[in-house]
């Protein structure tokens, strides 16, 4: 459905062509896809195969026949047509118009656009889903709203994260604090996916929004998958990756349920226990660390197994990493210095 939204958005030619025939007060029966199957339900009509232009669309319209493009919308490819899709597929539809919409889109799961001509309104058909074409504003009205709740959500996990990092600093990381770190990014996530839809539907009425979007969602990603490396028990079954994929898959109640969160991305050895200490492996503060690559990370990481005890490591010891000179080891062990000072600093300020 994002796929045939984004080439019916504004500022495509196939929206110019819809927006004129709706505006003519016309209606039309589009089907996007010309492949053998479509061609089979077609009966009567017109060979054209001549290349697609909003102004070709809107006269082809004014014939009371179906229109069917090619899948890339390149060339409209037969006009005029009588569609006879399989009257044994359901529809929820009333209108001749729409019943036939449904059930070409549902049969053959091509994209199909009805624009009806009464209610002067543009419907986009994908398998068993339908989509009104909006206009512009609402559409920005939603956005913006989704950008107001987003950066809510986004500023109470910026905090959750600095608390987290206090805590991994003075080793006081329980199971609630992760989770609670995990629970919020996914849903900042969640929100950010709802929004990117509609910037989708926008198309090029939506660059300012995917920007402000761009700007709110920066890193998020990234610190989620660092803090499921940091927690998540693996073991020759299981890994950080799957934790991700697994707490995508969450759905909105279980979301909710610190229980079911810790279960599905395998936090704790030993089962759920909020307040059970937990101790980080490090990569998350250590990627903190300015020119301190992915690969070296996993060095350290693995050399010593957790924060506590690089964090304790003189820079001698630190320069024993395969890769880490005296000089390196210097500059890290005192970013670290400075990252666990003012952790500490604005948790208590």
């Amino acid at each position: 459905m994002l796929t045939a939204l984004a080439a019916v958005a504004p500022g495509t030619a196939l929206r110019d062509g819809l927006d004129r025939i709706r505006q003519s007060g016309k209606g039309a029966l589009i089907v996007v896809g010309d492949g053998p199957d479509v061609l089979e339900i077609c009966s009567g009509g017109f060979l054209l195969d001549a290349g697609f232009s909003p102004q070709r669309l809107h006269e082809v319209a004014k014939m009371d026949g179906a229109i069917i493009l090619a899948a890339d919308g390149s060339r409209i490819a037969r006009a005029n047509v009588h569609l006879v899709p399989d009257p044994s597929v359901p529809t929820s539809e009333t209108g001749t118009r729409h019943r036939t919409a449904e059930r070409v889109a549902r049969s053959l799961g091509v994209p199909v656009i009805s624009v009806s001509e009464s209610r002067d309104a543009i419907t986009v058909y994908v398998g068993s889903q339908q989509r009104p074409l909006l206009p512009t504003p609402p559409l920005l009205a939603k956005a913006n709203q989704g950008l107001q709740t987003l950066e809510q959500y986004r500023s109470r996990l910026v905090a959750t994260i600095a608390a987290l990092s206090a805590l991994e600093v003075e080793d006081l990381v329980t199971q609630r604090d992760v989770l609670n770190v995990l629970q919020r990014a996914e849903t900042v996530r969640r929100i950010a996916e709802e929004i990117e839809a509609v910037i989708v539907e926008l198309g090029a009425d939506g660059r300012l929004v995917h920007l402000q979007l761009a700007e709110l969602t920066g890193g998020i990603q990234d610190d989620r998958a660092l803090v499921l490396r940091d927690y998540v028990s693996e073991d020759s079954g299981w890994s950080a990756e799957l934790s991700v994929e697994a707490l995508d898959q969450l759905d909105a109640d279980s979301l909710l349920d610190l229980r079911m969160v810790a279960k599905a991305i395998h936090v704790g050895v030993e089962g759920y226990d909020p307040e059970a200490g937990i101790s980080p492996r490090g990569y998350r503060l250590l990627s903190k660390v300015p020119r301190l690559g992915a690969d070296m990370i996993d060095l350290i990481v693995e050399h010593f197994g957790n924060l506590q005890k690089i964090m304790r490591v003189t820079p001698a010891e630190l320069a024993d990493v395969t890769g880490i000179g005296e000089s390196r080891a210097r500059g890290i062990k005192e970013n670290l210095a400075r990252l666990a000072e003012s952790s500490i600093l604005d948790r208590y300020t």
